[in-house]
């Protein structure tokens, strides 16, 4: 199985970036997380970041050669982004919506999510591990469809 794990806007600076909502480790340390924890499951997993919603789509629109499945985190974008849904639903892929933070919990405008329409499950508020949760949902998902193996 073949699994992109996604990133939008900011997400770079993790580690730095408002600890006290997004955590203290590393965006490095959280990429070599995600891989060690797909490695021992058996899958093959590319874990990109963009700051940029076009490259986003770019890297969306990729997955339909050769991928399985999505993890996204589109961070900001989550809240704005119609482009992003669009991309999701033209691939067809089963995407997980990963938030570090718990939207709902925050400001208004981060209670909507345009991504969460092509989405069949959301893991909001569990910080990094969220990602894990994610990778292991999306295994069980597609198990049941296509009789790939966990």
């Amino acid at each position: 199985m073949r699994i992109l794990v996604l990133n939008g806007p900011n997400l770079n600076l993790l580690g730095t970036r408002e600890p006290g909502i997004y955590g203290e480790k590393s965006y490095g340390e959280i990429v070599a997380a995600i891989e060690e924890h797909c490695r021992q499951r058996g899958v093959h997993v590319e874990v990109r970041q963009s700051n940029h919603e076009g490259t986003l789509v770019d890297y969306i629109q990729e997955t339909a050669d050769g991928f399985d499945g999505i993890v996204f985190n589109p961070a900001a974008y989550t809240h704005t982004s119609v482009a992003l849904l669009d991309a999701v639903r033209a691939v067809g892929l089963p995407t997980v919506e990963v938030h570090l933070s718990d939207p709902d919990k925050r400001e208004a405008f981060r209670r909507v999510s345009y991504i969460r329409e092509a989405c069949v499950a959301t893991f909001k508020g569990r910080g990094w591990t969220g990602y894990l949760e994610a990778v292991d949902y999306l295994l069980d998902h597609t198990a049941g469809r296509r009789g790939w193996a966990t």
